[in-house]
């Protein structure tokens, strides 16, 4: 080899080294945050509490790791696409939150990339995972159990109004859950001697006209229904109860914070911080199948005390006494 050849291999591989090693980087995990709900006030402070639970162990959205944010806004229909997004980007994790319609599309968008669930019925009825304790195949995460918690706020109503005998329950038929919400009202209804009515909204114009509905018939008291797309028109199903009059349960407190009489269920924040407890678990590689899913421990009851002088209602005294937050 003449001596201006092997200068120039020299240095020719010297100008190749740091492409390759650059190459050879580890590139920061990115993490798939996929939801059937919108990105707004409701979503805040629960991705908030995700968040931290990640930086809690070092890994920082925009620093250690790049967190990618998919809205549904309630059109369930869009997910499946959302979910193949993610899955196209090879991301390390995906997080579907925070119902069934989520965590179905990311299951049939991929059998290999991890999956955090966040879901309100059993996930084993679902069919998302073999067992509680054994989930096996790619997916676990939190059952919130909205479901599940049905028959105690038709109690709680029915302790707020004793002499009603008859309840609507607002449900939306779009959603996986509806059915088990159904089955679970009936039941609990006929268990009380009292009979329900079911209602029916898909979209904001459908809301709308499910209350005039409501008021048409005199109902004395609404049950709304767990769902992702009512959780993101809170707003708007609050004041509609207002301006008809209806005394209404809802299933999380943020309904009571935006105006709403009284609400029994989880408080969001903790599956959140859950799922990313376990996403920092993945990213260390554990596996989810080794992840037994969790069952939410923190049911809260909240009551609007403004809320329900204007509906000319008093609250009993023991249920104020159990109340883990009374707004004046």
């Amino acid at each position: 080899m003449r001596r201006r050849d092997f200068i120039t291999f020299v240095g020719g591989a010297a100008a190749a080294w740091p492409l390759t090693a650059r190459s050879q980087q580890p590139t920061k995990p990115v993490i798939g945050f996929l939801s059937a709900g919108l990105q707004g006030p409701f979503t805040t402070n629960s991705t908030a509490a995700f968040r931290s639970a990640l930086a809690e162990s070092g890994y920082v959205d925009g620093q250690s790791i790049m967190i990618d944010y998919r809205y549904a806004e309630g059109q369930y229909d869009r997910l499946p696409e959302l979910a193949a997004d993610l899955v196209h980007r090879q991301v390390s994790v995906i997080v579907a939150t925070p119902n069934y319609n989520a965590a179905a599309a990311a299951k049939a968008a991929t059998a290999t990339i991890p999956i955090l669930f966040m879901v309100s019925d059993d996930p084993v009825k679902l069919g998302l995972v073999a067992s509680l304790n054994r989930p096996g195949g790619n997916a676990t995460g939190v059952n919130y159990l909205l479901t599940e918690l049905v028959a105690k706020r038709l109690q709680l109503l029915r302790e707020l109004l004793p002499s009603v005998t008859r309840f609507s329950v607002l449900i939306n038929p779009s959603a996986v859950a509806t059915e088990s919400v159904k089955s679970a009202t009936v039941n609990a209804a006929l268990a009380m001697g009292v009979q329900a009515e079911f209602v029916e909204a898909s979209d904001s114009h459908e809301i709308d006209a499910a209350f005039a509905t409501l008021a048409a018939n005199k109902t004395p008291a609404l049950l709304v229904a767990p769902d992702t797309f009512f959780a993101n028109r809170n707003v708007q199903i609050v004041t509609l109860a207002a301006r008809y009059g209806i005394p209404a349960i809802f299933t999380v407190r943020e309904y009571v914070e935006a105006g709403g009489l009284i609400s029994y269920g989880p408080n969001l924040a903790e599956p959140f911080r859950q799922l990313g407890i376990y996403t920092v678990r993945i990213l260390r590689g554990v596996k989810p199948a080794d992840l037994p899913v969790v069952q939410s421990s923190k049911i809260e009851l909240v009551i609007n005390q403004p809320t329900a002088r204007a509906l000319g209602l008093t609250i009993p005294p023991s249920m104020l006494a159990t109340a883990d937050e009374v707004i004046e």
